[in-house]
């Protein structure tokens, strides 16, 4: 199986979590720069945002980098056509299935690399071109799935043929080693990187992953059929309790959480913003430079000293 640092062109098997809103171009160089593959996370960003994004990156780094593609986004199609334009070579996706962007993608020499939830997506995504898939347990921050990172990705690396990457509950080198040891062959962390130095979080947002204990976290939305992964906070408990009531209307929950990313990441409102992050918070002490997360993360791993020996 291919070598996903070899496939990439990476030092170390670690991708960056697309992070909306936070995967800005000082994440995604820095991370790059570190040795391993930075992404910029479109998100709901426009295609002029993207690409300025893209450029500024450019500018930081001459290390490869990729760009996290939300297929729910209804600027999607317009990114998928401006990353050929500004010769990205690495797509990651997220929300969906890219199976209607795939052919012109690989006809521009691109590595496609889709975020997969189950085992059946994987085996259809690889069927139509996918060069490799990270697999995201529920353990993970953000948007989520319900299968967890240690009972999938073993499931998906039995079912497929192309490298496998584990994402969710991933933020030192005992995760990178447990990754391994379920057949994938390399690791995408996000919450870790909050608390980093490059991260353009509000630093309110930093410390409460950095003061974050392992119960820490609650899933929200998971009766609207879109489950998220939060530090616990008065807009999350609030967003439970009207979900009690059976009769709540979609809207006055849309109206509880509309903007409220923002809230956190650039006004530091640890009260009514949504801090998104994983349960591996628990695992985050310290803010630190990207480069010592990852040297920790790769060079402490028994993975470092055995595989890539």
């Amino acid at each position: 199986m291919t070598d996903l640092r070899d496939l990439l062109h990476i030092k170390f098997p670690i991708i960056q979590g697309g992070m909306a809103n936070i995967a800005t171009h000082q994440l995604a160089a820095a991370v790059s720069n570190a040795g391993g593959l930075g992404l910029i996370g479109s998100g709901g960003w426009d295609v002029e945002r993207v690409r300025d994004e893209i450029r500024k990156t450019k500018e930081l780094t001459s290390k490869p980098f990729g760009v996290n593609i939300m297929l729910m986004s209804p600027h999607a199609e317009n990114i998928s056509n401006m990353v050929i334009e500004e010769g990205i070579k690495i797509i990651t996706t997220g929300a969906g299935n890219p199976g209607i962007y795939m052919d012109k993608w690989k006809r521009a020499g691109m590595i496609v690399i889709p975020v997969v939830p189950s085992v059946a997506l994987a085996k259809r995504l690889e069927r139509i071109g996918a060069d490799a898939l990270i697999v995201e347990g529920t353990e993970a921050g953000g948007h989520i799935g319900e299968l967890t990172t240690f009972t999938l990705v073993p499931q998906v690396s039995d079912a497929v043929n192309i490298p496998v990457i584990a994402a969710g509950g991933i933020a030192d080198s005992r995760g990178l080693d447990a990754a391994y040891a379920l057949g994938a062959r390399g690791v995408q962390i996000g919450t870790v990187l909050l608390a980093s130095e490059e991260c353009p979080v509000h630093i309110n947002y930093k410390n409460k992953v950095v003061g974050a204990k392992d119960t820490d976290t609650v899933v929200t939305g998971r009766n609207t059929g879109a489950p998220v992964r939060v530090i616990k906070n008065k807009m999350s408990r609030q967003y439970l309790e009207l979900t009690k009531n059976n009769n709540i209307a979609l809207e006055e929950l849309e109206t509880l959480t509309l903007g409220s990313l923002r809230k956190a990441v650039f006004d530091g409102d640890m009260d009514f913003g949504s801090i998104m992050a994983g349960q591996s918070a628990g695992l985050v002490k310290a803010v630190r430079p990207v480069k010592d997360i990852l040297d920790d993360i790769f060079l402490h791993s028994l993975v470092s000293k055995d595989v890539f020996k």
